[in-house]
């Protein structure tokens, strides 16, 4: 399969998955199209990690990341608070896979293999937690700066 291809795939399907369950959640419509953007470039921004080795931790880290600053960002456009954009965003980014598999797992009596995808699962979440942090933690910086050249301005 072409690469360009793969991208289109990628592409398409996390934008239908994150508009999709944006609109299960009832999202206003006129935040769809963003919250479909916000999805895409999150997953985008995984896959990209992952085809780059980054690894899971690294690749959902960017991933969040990317979907924190972006739903700030349609957050001020759109006059919509930020978590309407987030939650659609992150539900490419989540590990339904992994964390059924460990229930499976655990169910059927497979402790130790329940565990590695437990922990799996841990590792997924905290690193989407931290991305997040972080995308708040330059937001932060950012209005701060900002803000404060802005007075700077004004006293002189």
């Amino acid at each position: 399969m072409p690469s360009w291809l793969d991208v289109l795939i990628n592409l398409s399907f996390s934008w239908i998955a994150s508009v999709g369950f944006a609109l299960i959640i009832n999202v206003p419509h006129r935040a769809l199209v963003a919250c479909g953007i916000t999805g895409a470039s999150g997953w985008m921004v995984y896959w990209f990690g992952t085809q780059a080795s980054f690894g899971r931790l690294g690749s959902n880290l960017l991933g969040a990341f990317t979907i924190g600053i972006l739903g700030y960002m349609f957050a001020i456009r759109k006059k919509c608070p930020a978590i309407i954009f987030n939650i659609p965003g992150i539900v490419t980014l989540v590990p339904g896979v992994p964390a059924y598999q460990a229930v499976r797992a655990l169910v059927s009596g497979q402790l130790s293999e329940g565990e590695d995808l437990l922990l799996k699962v841990a590792i997924v979440t905290i690193a989407i937690a931290m991305g997040f942090m972080l995308a708040q933690l330059v937001i932060e910086f950012f209005f701060k700066y900002k803000n404060g050249r802005k007075r700077k301005r004004n006293m002189l």
